[in-house]
């Protein structure tokens, strides 16, 4: 029993270790990818024949301005790079700071599950997710981190809701519609009327 204290205690400095080598290309903002991942729980083990750092108890991670709390916690390292970040319990919790310039994206759900690699968020379970009071829900929402884009998708007899504000929603159409281009020469005449 001793022996598997001495782990125990061990593990959360190897992991702690690792996550800060391995913390490479995490976030969306320049600044984040810079900063070491720190990763608080009541308890951890490190597998490291399977390269999976579990941590169970009132988890917190963060690095930079992005935090991801849950009951349950599983990283992933592939070459020694973060590439999965699993948070589980009864509400799990992410949010970023995206860009500098823009509100922070919040988002709840029984599982979020971070791909390092490909920045990108997905949500299962009741999830939620507000950016500049733009809500959605549903059973499972994708969010694309590096391109900005929400994809809900309900199950079953489920429906998938969005609630867009006005200006967010002007800001998105003017982005999408080329400008228009204006005219030297006065308007075409109306035709000829036959009497």
């Amino acid at each position: 029993m001793p022996r598997r204290r001495a782990i125990h205690s061990l593990a959360p400095k190897l992991i702690a270790l690792l996550l800060g080598v391995a913390a490479g290309n995490v976030l969306a903002l320049p600044e984040d990818a810079e900063q070491p991942i720190h990763i608080h729980s009541d308890s951890a083990e490190l597998d490291q024949n399977k390269n999976v750092a579990i941590y169970h108890g009132s988890v917190r991670m963060e690095q930079g301005t992005m935090t991801v709390t849950g009951d349950k916690m599983t990283v992933e390292l592939q070459d020694q790079l973060v590439v999965r970040i699993t948070a589980e319990g009864d509400r799990a919790h992410y949010q970023q700071q995206v860009k500098a310039d823009e509100s922070i994206v919040f988002a709840d759900a029984k599982k979020i599950v971070y791909f390092t690699q490909e920045e990108r968020v997905e949500l299962t379970g009741n999830a939620y997710l507000t950016q500049d009071k733009n809500e959605f829900t549903g059973e499972l929402i994708k969010y694309n981190v590096r391109e900005g884009k929400v994809d809900a998708q309900a199950s079953g007899q489920g429906k998938v809701q969005m609630i867009l504000q006005p200006a967010a929603l002007k800001k998105q159409q003017s982005a999408q519609k080329p400008a228009a281009q204006p005219t030297s020469s006065p308007p075409p005449s109306p035709p000829p009327s036959n009497q």
